[in-house]
């Protein structure tokens, strides 16, 4: 195809007949789409979840003929993550990627693939959110007005950060304030293993911890090295006690509003988007252990067994089952490699 220079524009208008043709060649260069969206995130510029979807921008512009546009927002521009779940149910932004920790608080059946321990591995983990389990959950969103796409972001198997001393065992939790999302499971999960649970939004974490309002917290590596965490934590506890990760949260109409084209073009290059994140996410959490360890933390591996039974004890599976119904606690089962509880 022949480069168009501004010269050869130039030349070509002069060629048109006044008020025949160029007005419109150049309206429609100047135009801008016709869905403009925003995405927000709490997640640092970096993050893989930002970088893929700061890459769906141009592509989904370049998809649409340039009808749709989508600009990603993070490091909470935008506000927290409850700010911006307000922001998508009144409209005021068309979407952003919202899990169990905020969701639930409008329907807890959101927050069932949050069960602690309920995942041995991520092929657990994906054979359950792009299968059956993942369907039950979205269809627990729909019914709050709000419309999420089929794959879920990988936010990581989250491990627990300290100040003083390493947590080997749940006897170590016992009177330790550990920051937690604002979120019920995560609040009843610390408790019964006899920790003090605080929540806090995730922007106010690093200050919380420096001012010792929290002794720890938990998150996966990648994010507690990208938070520089480790200037104000000491002990890294590998405990993978939750898997966590998030849905792309769209307001309901201005889902409806696009075309059938649009939707589908937009859930296929966010679905790829996400399909790629999951990768680097695993990447980058492996490459911030020889980080955080560079950075002065020290690791200690743990043994779940006595955790998972101190959660047993206290009644952690059965709240939580009786919670969700039998039904669904099933469905979890089918990819936990066994019984819960």
């Amino acid at each position: 195809m022949e480069k168009i220079t501004r010269r050869t524009l130039v030349k070509t208008l002069a060629a048109v007949p006044a008020g025949i043709g160029g007005f419109n060649i150049l309206t429609s260069r100047a135009a801008q789409p016709e869905f403009r969206w925003k995405f927000g995130s709490v997640q640092p510029v970096g993050s893989p979840l930002v970088a893929q979807v700061e890459q769906i921008g141009p592509k989904l512009l370049e998809a649409t003929g340039g009808r749709m546009s989508v600009q990603v927002f993070p490091n909470s521009q935008l506000g927290s993550e409850t700010d911006m779940l307000s922001q998508v149910r009144s409209g005021a932004l068309e979407m952003y990627h919202g899990g169990a920790n905020i969701l639930q608080g409008m329907d807890k059946q959101v927050s069932v693939y949050g069960v602690a321990f309920a995942f041995p591995d991520y092929d657990h983990v994906w054979q359950a959110m792009d299968g059956e389990l993942g369907a039950y959950v979205r269809g627990v969103i729909s019914r709050l007005n709000l419309h999420a796409l089929d794959k879920m972001w990988d936010v990581g198997f989250r491990q627990l950060t300290t100040s003083s001393k390493p947590i080997n065992t749940p006897d170590d939790l016992k009177g330790m304030k550990i920051r937690v999302p604002p979120s019920a499971i995560w609040t009843s999960l610390f408790q019964a293993l006899g920790a003090s649970p605080v929540s806090i939004n995730f922007p106010e974490v690093y200050t919380s911890l420096q001012t010792r309002i929290a002794d720890g917290q938990e998150n996966p590596l990648w994010l507690i090295q990208a938070a520089r965490f480790y200037e104000v934590q000491k002990y890294v506890s590998l405990t993978n006690h939750m898997w966590d990760g998030n849905f792309t949260i769209i307001n309901v109409k201005a889902w409806r509003a696009l075309p059938a084209a649009l939707q589908e073009t937009a859930s296929r290059l966010f679905d790829e988007a996400v399909v790629k994140e999951r990768e680097d996410a695993r990447k980058l959490d492996q490459a911030a252990t020889d980080d955080l360890i560079k950075s002065g933390m020290i690791f200690n591996a743990v043994d779940i067994k006595p955790f998972r039974e101190r959660l047993s004890k206290a009644g952690y599976y059965k709240e939580w089952r009786e919670t969700y119904g039998d039904d669904v606690w099933a469905v979890l089962e089918k990819f936990s490699g066994g019984p819960l509880g």
